[in-house]
């Protein structure tokens, strides 16, 4: 078989870029923890001035800066010898308030890892893996990654986009949020709804320690954390429910829907922010997508298939959620609220 060079070379191309990625995955968690973004944020620095300023060792941070500098993910200054960010790189890699904390997003891939031989396994036997059998970086991670995208969205465009949220809540409205992990979500939402009472739910119950904390240190006393599944979760007549990037996880979907249903006022609204995912596997090839399926395939699919489930995963797209949300949990209008490059957000009413 004859083959092409040029796609022959397009393609190592490729492989050496994501070859690159990944063996600088750990060097971002190293740079995280020891503070050189950080450091770096504040102003340039050469090399030795990075490692006295951080307690480092000058020679594995000059390897480090290179490292970082051919990734693009720091500025070089060849002329005083200097390294540093720019105002976007560090509002991704320095600011936990930003748009997007990247070094969380690599604690997730760090998490995979730990898991690799139980995964192996899942290829092999089709089982499943609960959510607390992974690493604590998994859980951190989540943190941090999601808590880019809700904090620059959250109050600002999705709770807009649903009808009449913004009003009820402002006033003083009953707003549960189901799968809360550490309780970002939730912290987010009471702060800026001081009239209003938010309860997190998740089963996770370590996670629900973590969300007692984060709210005890935000100084919000209109949010509280329970242990409790998505499908018995107690409380009546919420005027908002939300599920936010956990549903597809679920070994129940169904049930939890239809639980959400039953615990929303009549003229109550649900919210879903999923996954950005279309609905063909073709509409979801781009990278985007690879980070999804990645995710899925390693944390998702394993979650919900630990408690039998459908392994809706990350990628599960509006149609199928509209089934579980419809034909299954007995809401009867649902509609796309808003969406971003890496969310939708939808809406389910009764």
């Amino acid at each position: 078989m004859a083959v092409d060079t040029e796609r022959l070379h397009a393609f190592l191309g490729k492989a050496v870029g994501d070859l690159g990625a990944a063996i600088s995955a750990s060097l971002i968690l190293i740079g995280d923890e020891l503070g050189f973004y950080k450091a770096l944020a504040a102003g340039p620095l050469a090399a030795a001035e990075l490692a006295k300023r951080t307690g480092t060792a000058e020679r594995y941070v000059r390897e480090w800066l290179g490292n970082q500098a051919a990734g693009g993910y720091v500025e070089y200054d060849a002329a005083n010898d200097k390294y540093g960010l720019n105002e976007e790189q560090a509002l991704c890699l320095a600011d936990p308030n930003g748009p997007a904390d990247l070094p969380g997003a690599y604690e997730l891939v760090e998490a995979v890892f730990h898991a690799k031989s139980r995964t192996l396994e899942h290829f092999r036997n089709g089982e499943g893996m609960e959510w607390g059998e992974h690493h604590p970086c998994l859980f951190r991670g989540c943190e941090r990654f999601f808590r880019g995208g809700y904090n620059a969205n959250l109050v600002g465009s999705w709770l807009p986009a649903l009808d009449g949220v913004m009003d009820k809540l402002g006033k003083g409205g009953r707003a549960a949020d189901i799968g809360c992990g550490h309780g970002a979500s939730t912290v987010l939402m009471a702060k800026s709804f001081p009239h209003s009472s938010f309860v997190g739910y998740d089963y996770h119950a370590p996670s629900i320690d973590v969300a007692r904390d984060r709210a005890k240190a935000a100084g919000v006393a209109n949010a509280s954390f329970e242990v409790a599944d998505a499908t018995s979760y107690p409380g009546r007549d919420y005027d908002l429910i939300t599920f936010f990037d956990c549903l597809h996880d679920m070994g129940d979907p169904v049930g939890a829907a239809r639980h959400a249903r039953q615990a929303l006022k009549d003229d109550g609204n649900c919210m879903l922010v999923e996954p950005f995912a279309g609905d063909r596997v073709q509409d979801n090839l781009n990278p985007v997508g690879r980070v999804y399926y990645g995710a899925s395939s390693q944390i998702c699919v394993p979650v919900s298939l630990a408690r039998k489930g459908p392994a809706l995963g990350a990628q599960a797209g509006e149609a199928r959620l509209r089934a579980v949300m419809v034909d299954g949990g007995g809401f009867r209008r649902f509609r796309r609220a808003t969406e971003t490059p890496f969310n939708i957000v939808l809406e389910a009413r009764p």
